[in-house]
């Protein structure tokens, strides 16, 4: 199933000191390029060429003179990650491996939705290179902790699959990949403002998906051009939701559930509440009435993701029955919230969510954690 995608030339030194250049503001970058571009235009040229046309070096960049491209390619770099891996699923998913200019790796999922006529996809990005948070249902944790990504490379993860020739103009991103996307609130922002920007994509087709650090969802609803907002939340109580999340017991629900209340929303505009559904620990009727309870008076739409079972989670943690998913599904309905099923997408590759780990690394996070056992869920009283 894997598709090694063909060397385009020598591979890059693992650590370039040269600054790279995608990712800054057009302002950022006049100040960077002033010994050698001298001229606003030229400025622009080249940061129109990076970030609206995608090139991924300077010889690319043929409406600047030869000596200028020359000068650019010995003071810094263009700073797009490369695709060295392309794993298909059989469904149409295709997960990419990214190589960063330290050695890093990060992975980024292109999902196709074949019931959109014309092409629509939606590319899944990553904000960090790892993720220090440890949710017990996630296996990108078992790889642990890794640096944040700069602006570029965030950006670049949607330049580099546009440059493979597989992402149409009708485009989603959403940031639900490797990483915890409010942890690394500048660069998220600057990637928001650049790809709403000469991306040209709408902010209504960019979500920032957040275990909740309550700080930076407030700092996220001023900012100018707003995307849509996920939670990831999986319990109701504060008890089960800081088992299956740490993260709960510095962010607990009353302070989360307080910063949902106060973000702004657009007409017409909805908070997506992810809620990954696990057997015997997060899935009784009595949890989906609990959670309308919880989030009542607020404008979400409730995502329900039957958990996708890897050997690192461990035999408890498995999904649901089908019917048990459709009994939580019609529970959550009949107290008036709007309810959807996630169903699997790019599994057999590992691409699915909760699944990404960049292959390229060696795990060093929780691994050895016997995950699933003991949890305080759905298993402690008989369902009604």
């Amino acid at each position: 199933m894997t598709e090694p995608i063909p060397s385009t030339g020598a591979p890059k030194a693992p650590r370039d000191p040269r600054p790279a250049l995608l990712g800054r503001t057009l302002d950022e970058l006049g100040e960077l390029l002033a010994p050698v571009v001298d001229k606003p235009f030229r400025v622009r040229q080249v940061h129109d060429a990076l970030h609206r046309r995608g090139s991924s070096t300077f010889d690319e960049l043929t409406n600047l003179p030869k000596a200028m491209r020359a000068e650019l390619e010995e003071r810094f770099r263009v700073g797009q990650p490369e695709i060295v891996e392309r794993r298909p699923a059989d469904d149409g998913t295709v997960k990419y491996l990214l190589r960063l200019a330290d050695g890093g790796s990060i992975e980024a999922v292109d999902i196709p939705a074949p019931e959109h006529a014309g092409g629509h996809h939606t590319l899944c990005i990553s904000s960090q290179a790892g993720c220090a948070l440890a949710c017990a249902f996630c296996v990108t944790g078992y790889w642990g902790a890794g640096r944040d990504l700069t602006a570029g490379e965030i950006v670049g993860q949607v330049l580099a699959v546009r440059r493979a020739g597989e992402l149409p103009e009708s485009l989603n991103v959403v940031f639900m990949g490797m990483g915890e996307p409010l942890l690394n609130t500048d660069a998220v922002e600057t990637a928001v403002e650049l790809m709403t920007g000469p991306l040209g994509l709408s902010p209504r087709r960019i979500t920032v998906s957040t275990s909740g650090i309550v700080p930076a969802i407030d700092r996220m609803a001023g900012w100018p051009r707003r995307p849509n907002l996920a939670i990831s939340l999986h319990a109701a109580d504060d008890d089960l939701r800081s088992e299956l999340m740490p993260i709960n017991r510095t962010h607990p629900l009353p302070d989360l559930v307080a910063a949902l209340r106060r973000f702004p929303l657009d007409k017409g505009r909805r908070i997506t509440i992810e809620y990954i559904l696990i057997r015997n620990v997060n899935d009784a009727p009595r949890q989906a009435d609990a959670l309308a309870s919880l989030l009542a008076g607020i404008e979400v739409k409730v995502n329900l993701i039957p958990i996708n079972p890897d050997p690192v989670l461990g035999q408890a943690m498995v999904p649901p029955d089908d019917a048990a998913v459709d009994a939580f599904h019609r529970r959550l309905k009949s107290h008036g919230l709007v309810s959807t099923v996630r169903r699997p997408r790019g599994d057999d590759v590992s691409a699915a969510c909760g699944q990404l780990r960049a292959y390229a690394q060696e795990p060093r996070g929780f691994a050895g954690r016997s995950l699933g056992e003991g949890f305080r869920g759905s298993r402690e009283k008989p369902q009604p």
